[in-house]
């Protein structure tokens, strides 16, 4: 048995399932729909129909219960409760989920907390990036990488100071072909039933926002003469001012001259931090899978001496900071004792290997132990999120300079308060972070 949310769903021709989890009363809902036909013309969404339009005549609502036998009828009751425990784990509010029959695309919204969006007198809700994942993946893997980031993009909002519910879009399909206006109807179709805004992530090309604005206001990041740029930028700049005042709480210095700083991956975030950190003075030791984004980095910087090693040796490079750029859930509890650095400090997501907060702090206290300085993801990596929401909300008015300008002051303040909190309270700067953020969330 095909374990999945999507399985019954495809056997009984459905197009949707909402998940709910309710953490003030740990009591659970599902419902599954049938809301469009299979043959929809996703082409003409917002010209012939819209999101409130009804398309189909043989609509199907399916409450809790039926549900739940649906899921029984298809041997996937203990894989449905599995879902549930993750969600309980995390306090998510749920999963709203979208079937594509005719791509076998397989839309996830996963939706953390509302709570800061829901009366921002704004057309969104949410906002996250919106991640692709192969069809071959396993499903729970690509729920749990979901969970993950939409968790940690709630305690970003409040770190970053804007008024949205956290959460993440997760898509199971095919590369995108950016000429298929079928596919992009979908998507704007879905990112508007969960009033969503977003920006292309990880296996998404950043044209994919510039393809889906003609459908959808909710694709804020990419876009054609964007007065901002990449949000890899500011979030690299960001991660600099956090990481300048770290140094000097932990190091006693003015500046990041001379530091040995290994970097983690040269994509999106990675590129820019590298130059960032090599402007500052740093002695910088790097790795990437793909070759030319090191050679990239040496012609941009040919005065600057620059060690480049095997992405597999990347966490074992004797240095004083540790700066992760890539991909996250690397830190674990092996990695943590290999590690040879003073200080992890990066831009990348969910750098510890946890599904919950309680095993977040558990990582962080054994990184302490060690004597190294880790501060979550989420106090400094908040550039990129505030670039987004710069842009979904000012368009072409938005500015950089007055951007970069409040990412720097707010990054370095969240670091420095935070490091200093939790000096002051003897525990790690992560359970500090949660602390200063969590009444915002949960309420």
């Amino acid at each position: 048995m095909n374990r999945s949310l999507y399985a019954p769903l495809i056997a009984e021709g459905l197009t949707s399932l909402k998940l709910r989890y309710d953490y003030r009363t740990d009591k659970e809902y599902v419902c599954a729909a049938k809301e469009w036909e299979a043959d929809i013309d996703w082409s003409q969404y917002n010209k012939t129909f819209y999101m409130e339009s009804l398309l189909t005549e043989d609509d199907v609502r399916l409450s809790n219960k039926e549900t739940r036998a649906l899921f029984e009828k298809h041997g996937l009751t203990d894989y449905l409760e599995e879902v549930f425990d993750l969600l309980r784990k995390g306090k998510f509010f749920g999963l709203d989920c979208f079937y594509n029959a005719q791509k076998d695309m397989r839309f996830t919204a996963n939706l953390h907390s509302f709570v800061l969006g829901k009366n921002n007198m704004d057309h969104a809700i949410y906002t996250g990036g919106i991640r692709r994942h192969d069809k071959d993946e396993e499903e729970i893997e690509v729920i749990i990488d979901g969970l993950n980031l939409g968790r940690a993009q709630s305690h970003k909002n409040v770190a970053s100071e804007i008024p949205y519910g956290g959460g993440k879009i997760t898509v199971q399909a095919d590369p995108v072909d950016l000429s298929d206006q079928k596919e992009l109807g979908f998507l704007s179709y879905a990112l508007d039933r969960v009033r969503f805004f977003t920006g292309p992530d990880m296996r998404y090309p950043v044209e994919l926002a510039d393809e889906m604005a003609p459908y959808t206001r909710y694709i804020a990041a990419g876009l054609k003469n964007n007065p901002i740029g990449p949000s890899g930028d500011p979030t690299a700049w960001g991660v600099t001012a956090a990481m300048k005042e770290a140094v000097k709480f932990f190091f006693k210095k003015d500046s990041l001259k001379g530091l040995k700083i290994a970097v983690m991956g040269l994509g999106a975030v990675g590129f820019p931090q590298a130059g960032y950190l090599l402007d500052e003075g740093a002695e910088l030791t790097v790795c990437d899978m793909d070759p030319d984004a090191v050679t990239a980095l040496k012609e941009k910087y040919p005065d600057k001496e620059i060690t480049v090693v095997d992405p597999k040796e990347i966490l074992t490079v004797e240095a004083d900071i540790l700066c992760p750029c890539a991909i996250g859930g690397f830190l674990t509890e092996e990695a943590i004792d290999a590690l040879k650095v003073k200080m992890v400090f990066g831009g990348a997501n969910n750098q510890l290997h946890a599904t919950n907060k309680d095993e977040e702090i558990a990582l962080a206290e054994r990184i302490k132990s060690r004597g190294i300085l880790y501060q979550e993801c989420w106090v400094q990596n908040i550039g990129g999120v505030m670039s987004g929401t710069e842009m979904y909300r000012k368009g072409a008015k938005a500015d950089k300079a007055s951007l970069m300008d409040k990412v720097y002051e707010v990054c370095a303040r969240k670091t420095r308060v935070n490091l200093e909190e939790a000096e002051r309270l003897g525990i790690t700067p992560t359970e500090n972070a949660y602390r200063s953020v969590e009444s915002k969330i949960y309420i």
